[in-house]
């Protein structure tokens, strides 16, 4: 059994976390214990896929009393030591710090996303007027990874957040990609999301991070089925043969480590975000984790060292201030392409040190958009007078 006990006094640790074996008796108990006595506004769990996620989070909305308690099926998770498998991580949002209401939206693309924007613009409103000392916000999305609504549910939730930076990550199911789950207070589905509304005494900055650039190897999207995320032909060829020269790869060994190491990227304003290829279907199909339309130009980018990049890019965010936790929704991707290069325990170092907890996901969210290849998140600092 693995456990991480965060004190609860002062604000250099804002965040209350705990870390246990999914494989426990009593998971839930061991992390109540964990979190402490101390009510929490938002209780955030992160369950391997091999937990029984239906009883954990119905255990876990009886024993944290009024907490809004949110959770998600992983492709891993981040605890102490960085990375880690078959495990249930927690995260505890105090209320001396922090107050939350979250919004269960079911059947995703089935509803109006102006009722949906009516909604949760209602909701930020009376969160924010309830709390007048809690002045930072920020949003946080837990969607099912296996939707293909991501794109378009955070197109729609944007509008209706205004001031409030949105981040989150898509449910997992490890590398089998069969059933993904989200849960809110006890009730979990699939075809969902939930969005938790955070407003905070202490400063927090959102980010998004990725170690990719984009070369001048280009290729276009000539056959596409968007609604189901699929591409059929690249330049006029067959998508995953023409994807396979590209990259110098035979076709018949297109596999998860070749899309980590081979990512393709798309312009959107002055910035390339990432569309991951998740797998090739029969026929010679691709299939991505984003949204892809026929006429899209992609673009071959090449890796930088992640490990360097993941280190500066987290060393900036401390330099901003006393920084105390940072939560993080970190591609699958990211975990396989450092499996692939050796570079696991150094990525879960870097993590360690840094004090990131989250999980590994099928894709993630910063704003508007939905992206893949990346972490995103937020970094959670002490107030100025604590800071040494």
């Amino acid at each position: 059994m693995q456990q991480e006990v965060e004190p609860l006094t002062g604000v250099r640790h804002a965040l209350c976390r705990g870390q246990v074996d999914a494989s426990h008796p009593d998971p839930i108990g061991v992390l109540r214990q964990a979190l402490g006595p101390a009510p929490m506004a938002v209780v955030a769990l992160f369950i391997s896929p091999t937990a029984d996620f239906d009883r954990l989070v119905r255990e876990a909305d009886a024993a944290f009393g009024e907490a809004e308690v949110v959770a998600c099926t992983t492709a891993g998770e981040i605890g102490a030591g960085g990375y880690a498998e078959n495990t249930v991580i927690a995260i505890g949002f105090p209320q001396a710090h922090f107050a939350a209401t979250s919004i269960l939206i079911e059947d995703l693309g089935g509803g109006s996303s102006q009722a949906l924007q009516d909604r949760i613009a209602l909701e930020r409103v009376a969160l924010q007027e309830a709390h007048p000392d809690k002045r930072h916000g920020f949003a946080f999305l837990l969607v099912d990874g296996l939707s293909l609504r991501e794109d378009m549910l955070t197109v729609a939730i944007a509008p209706a957040l205004r001031d409030m930076a949105l981040f989150g990550g898509s449910a997992a199911d490890g590398v089998d990609f069969g059933h993904t789950r989200v849960a809110l207070n006890g009730r979990a589905c699939e075809n969902a999301a939930v969005l938790t509304l955070i407003q905070s005494a202490l400063r927090v900055k959102v980010f998004s991070i990725d170690h990719l650039v984009p070369t001048d190897r280009q290729m276009v999207v000539t056959g596409a089925d968007p609604d189901r995320r699929i591409v059929k032909s690249i330049n006029a060829e067959p998508a995953a043969q023409e994807y396979a020269r590209l990259v110098g790869k035979d076709p018949q060994q297109l596999d998860q480590f070749t899309f980590a190491s081979h990512p393709v990227v798309v312009r959107i304003g002055r910035n390339h975000h990432v569309r991951a290829i998740q797998q090739v279907k029969e026929g010679g199909e691709l299939l991505f984790f984003s949204a892809i339309d026929e006429g899209m130009v992609l673009t071959l980018a090449d890796p930088l060292d992640m490990v360097d990049h993941l280190r500066r890019k987290l060393d900036e965010l401390a330099d901003a201030g006393a920084l105390t936790d940072i939560v993080g929704c970190d591609c699958l991707l990211r975990r396989i392409e450092a499996e692939q290069k050796q570079t696991t325990r150094a990525v879960s170092a870097v993590l360690a040190d840094h004090r990131v907890i989250g999980f590994s996901t099928y894709g993630e969210q910063i704003g508007a958009l939905h992206v893949n290849h990346t972490m995103t998140g937020v970094a959670i600092y002490a107030p100025e007078e604590d800071a040494e």
